[in-house]
């Protein structure tokens, strides 16, 4: 009677354990460059383009599998595979570009932590920054000294502060559900809209969350005594878990702007929505708010640096230490910071340079997990392979689409 009993308790526990990496990678999926593209959004459009974060993170459910797929069955990460795969020129140039979209993330990051800093405390954007830049620092340090499990519990504590921090304000303002459930409709209202849901979408479906995620699966899952079958179920339980929670944040997020932001006045910024929120639900949930969007930008920002570290190391086979790493990668986002541009701006921004890099993330990542060789028995089915290219079909359509009516109008 007690092995029964003890049986599938003990499964359950070897289950719960193989659960993490993906909590980790959601990260990505709520940092700040989210907050800015969503309560644009929702500021700007209403409830016009909540379909877009439905669908990005129906994406991002499958490219995260994928990846972390990839990590567990060969034991190595994408930027390893495609490090062994490239010829150097184009091993070389690879790097350029994923080092850009690093560079892209980091500014959003950075920022974001910033102007938390500044809406709870009043510090100056650019000491806000370097704070954000420090403290980054101790949680790597984490992870340098204590080991990825460490590393993943400080992260997903975060991730539930942010949870918290950016939900809260739905329960003093219930958004329409007739109007909610309209904006599920696919569809456009110009050229604005069509760059606010390509930010959107960079700031869903993340470049960089790819890379990592198949390196933290390669470093966590090691399970000698539990089977491959078995480890990808857990995987494919631990990213669901985690983007319904990151996709439920960011859909909040829009929500709360729609349903009390438009026509506000200064609410194109960041600063400008925080103070509209308080304004309107009061200095609770505007607290809480500042210090959902503090905690986003210091554990993405530890997770951008800890993503950099990964695609360096495998693309040129150089292993930089993290914290080194982040010191270097905090000093652009550091000297934008101190020229007096739109801190929300150089989000949106930095958004839609991650939106063009995830082709590049995305295509060789189907490709190689439907390679026979590389995966074996454990390859992309038909249905999986069709559905991965629609979905690059679709990031790539709409960056075209963004081209078109941001140069030629």
């Amino acid at each position: 009677m007690t092995r029964t009993v003890a049986g599938p308790r003990a499964g359950r526990a070897r289950l719960f354990v193989l659960l993490g990496p993906a909590f980790v990678a959601a990260i990505a999926y709520v940092d700040p460059g989210n907050v800015a593209a969503n309560l644009t959004a929702g500021a700007r459009f209403g409830y016009l383009l909540v379909w877009v974060l439905v669908a990005a993170n129906a994406m991002a459910v499958l490219v995260q599998y994928l990846s972390a797929k990839l990590g567990v069955v060969t034991g190595r990460s994408l930027p390893e595979v495609l490090g062994e795969r490239l010829p150097r020129p184009a091993r070389l140039a690879y790097w350029v570009q994923a080092e850009i979209v690093a560079a892209a993330t980091d500014l959003a990051e950075v920022i974001g932590g910033a102007i938390a800093l500044h809406l709870l405390f009043g510090v100056p954007l650019v000491l806000g920054g370097i704070i954000t830049g420090v403290v980054s620092l101790l949680v790597l340090a984490v992870q340098q000294r204590r080991g990825q499990r460490a590393f993943e519990g400080v992260v997903t504590a975060m991730l539930a502060v942010l949870t918290v921090g950016f939900c809260a304000g739905l329960f003093f303002s219930p958004p329409d559900p007739a109007a909610m459930l309209a904006g599920l409709v696919p569809r456009l209202a110009g050229a604005d809209s069509v760059l606010l849901a390509a930010s959107m979408l960079g700031a869903t479906v993340m470049p960089h969350a790819i890379y990592l995620h198949s390196s933290l699966a390669r470093d966590h899952l090691h399970a000698p005594s539990t089977s491959t079958p078995r480890i990808l179920r857990a995987t494919r339980i631990d990213v669901v878990l985690a983007l319904v929670l990151a996709g439920s944040v960011n859909i909040a997020m829009l929500l709360l702007a729609a349903a009390n932001l438009p026509g506000r006045e200064g609410t194109d910024t960041i600063e400008g929505a925080h103070a509209a929120i308080a304004g309107t639900l009061g200095p609770v949930v505007g607290v809480l708010f500042a210090v959902g969007l503090l905690a986003s930008g210091l554990a993405s920002t530890s997770v951008g640096a800890y993503a950099g570290a990964e695609i360096m190391s495998g693309l040129l086979r150089v292993r930089v230490s993290l914290l080194a790493r982040r010191v270097v990668t905090l000093l652009p986002a550091i000297v934008l910071l101190m020229t007096g541009i739109s801190p929300t701006w150089l989000l949106v921004v930095s958004q839609v340079v991650l939106s063009f890099g995830i082709p590049f993330a995305m295509i060789p990542l189907v490709r190689l997990t439907r390679d026979r060789e590389l995966l074996g028995e454990h390859r992309n089915a038909l249905t999986t392979q069709v559905l991965a290219w629609v979905v690059a079909g679709v990031i790539v359509a709409l960056n075209v689409t963004l081209l078109y009516l941001t140069f030629v109008g």
